[in-house]
């Protein structure tokens, strides 16, 4: 069975201490739920059409783990840290 990885761009981030309060709480339930943060933070290059712009990748056992622990309610708790200090799009996406 392949990975599920969550593959998360910010779009733009207005309020670092809300990010920062998300981060924090974050990792644990990610790890709590099987995840593994395998990147986290701005690209050292970005080329052809690419955005300078925070990003976050997280690999799970699988599809079907990474989806049900984005969509699960203490992982939607730490979301809330984002409101009105992020704007983020978010991908899960299986492994090859």
């Amino acid at each position: 069975m392949a990975n599920g990885y969550w593959v998360i761009t910010f779009r733009s981030v207005s309020d670092q201490a809300g990010l920062d309060k998300y981060a924090a709480v974050a990792g644990p339930v990610i790890k709590a739920l099987g995840g593994k943060v395998l990147i986290a933070g701005q690209p050292s290059f970005a080329y052809e059409t690419g955005i300078a712009q925070r990003v976050a990748v997280v690999e799970f056992s699988s599809l079907a783990a990474a989806d049900a622990a984005y969509n699960s309610a203490e992982y939607q708790a730490t979301v809330q840290h984002l409101v009105g200090a992020a704007e983020r799009d978010v991908r899960i996406i299986e492994g090859l």
